[in-house]
């Protein structure tokens, strides 16, 4: 990673909720939402048990309708969409021509309409809006009209029920594959998470409704921390201008194999068969004893002795930087805690240093993806590689 952070756009909206007594507001991509109400912990406590209900209103709707909408977005993105079924959650990434990263979405459909909740709804709908060609699409960002509610359920939506995206992590879907554990031993098979999607001028009735339940109303440091305990990456954090989906273990729910072509798939296929991430994620677990907390995009560093820089500093003490810092969240049992995207070469049980503001920090590995970077159902080598093409950047040669 290059250590630039992408710049973030002040908050389309600014909820109505944030008027709560108590409310701290969050900050970068959740601008716009609640952060905590007063007791993070407590909140959090409640999400983990499955009876909260989280405020994502700033989360973008795109929608697509017309009779070739499924088929069409199947052709552009990395899922397999023809044959999706009403009422049945997937997610799907759009990729550049070097299969890097370019927007991520969930997806449903209701029977006319395609649903896509994406951080990047402008953009992604520009992007649709120019390939829809002779195509029978219309594609519209609704963001203005409609609103996102977080509930720790593990359901889809019912037919007669608002329109609800299930998220899919960390199941591997058919199609697709996994770089880490197995679906049943993954941390993130008990996080429960669905987004349902409500009239934006009946947010705040909407959320009382769940109050009235027993439902608490708890911000974004209760969600991040379950999602960092849980591996799952998010477009706004763990991407940068390099990522493949390979090294954030995202070919689990947002890329078919064996669907037709789209764009980006070659590098996915060759990464897949033939190569190594070149990169990859993994959770920290931050020593919390000096009350320390890196910043999203601080370097992670191996320890270990050094030769001194060209400026004559010693890196012995600090050791060589090896990646950088996408998630930080303070977790209610687990305490600090954090993911990062780290060079594919870092030994899998190395504890990592990584930079804060008034010193470093020590941080225990989980593996996310795998440092041998293969896959269970990787074809078997036929023979030796072709001269260089283990050298190839996007095969993790670099």
């Amino acid at each position: 990673m290059d250590g630039e952070t992408e710049a973030v756009a002040p908050p389309r909206h600014r909820s109505p909720l944030l008027a709560r007594r108590g409310a701290v507001a969050a900050a970068g991509p959740d601008a716009g939402v609640a952060w905590h109400y007063g007791d993070p912990t407590a909140e959090q406590r409640a999400l983990a048990r499955g009876g909260a209900v989280v405020d994502q209103s700033h989360v973008g709707v795109v929608t697509v309708t017309g009779p070739d909408r499924l088929t069409w977005l199947h052709s552009l993105t990395s899922q397999d969409l023809q044959a999706l079924a009403p009422r049945t959650s997937t997610e799907l990434l759009v990729l550049d021509p070097n299969g890097r990263v370019e927007h991520a979405a969930g997806v449903v459909d209701d029977g006319t309409t395609t649903w896509l909740l994406t951080e990047t709804a402008p953009a992604l709908a520009a992007w649709l809006d120019r390939m829809r060609f002779m195509l029978r699409v219309e594609v519209a960002d609704v963001t203005d009209a409609w609103a996102a509610l977080a509930e720790p359920v593990d359901a889809e939506g019912a037919a007669g029920e608002p329109v609800t995206w299930r998220d899919p992590w960390p199941r591997t879907a058919p199609g697709g594959t996994r770089y880490g554990a197995d679906d049943d031993a993954h941390p993130g098979v008990d996080r429960r998470w669905r987004l349902v999607l409500v009239p934006r001028e009946r947010l705040v009735e909407e959320v009382r409704a769940r109050e009235a339940a027993g439902w608490p109303l708890v911000g974004t440091w209760a969600s991040e921390a379950l999602r960092v305990e849980a591996w799952r990456p998010r477009r706004s954090h763990e991407v940068d201008d390099r990522t493949i989906p390979h090294e954030l273990d995202w070919l689990r729910t947002a890329v078919h194999l064996h669907k037709g072509c789209y764009r980006g798939q070659e590098t996915v296929a060759r990464v897949h068969n033939l190569g190594r991430p070149p990169r990859r994620l993994v959770m920290l677990h931050l020593d919390g004893s000096g009350h320390l907390l890196p910043e999203v995009g601080a370097p992670v560093r191996l320890p270990g002795a050094a030769a001194p820089t060209a400026g004559g500093a010693d890196e012995a003490t600090t050791g060589r930087e090896v990646g950088r810092v996408t998630s930080v969240a303070r977790h209610h049992e687990l305490g600090p805690i954090a993911l990062a995207v780290v060079k594919r070469s870092v030994p899998e049980d190395a504890v990592l240093l990584v930079d804060c503001d008034g010193g470093a920090v020590a941080g225990g590995q989980e593996v996310v993806v795998r440092g041998d970077g293969v896959t269970p159902d990787r074809p078997a080598a036929r023979g030796p590689l072709t001269r260089g093409l283990g050298q190839h950047p996007m095969l993790g040669g670099a």
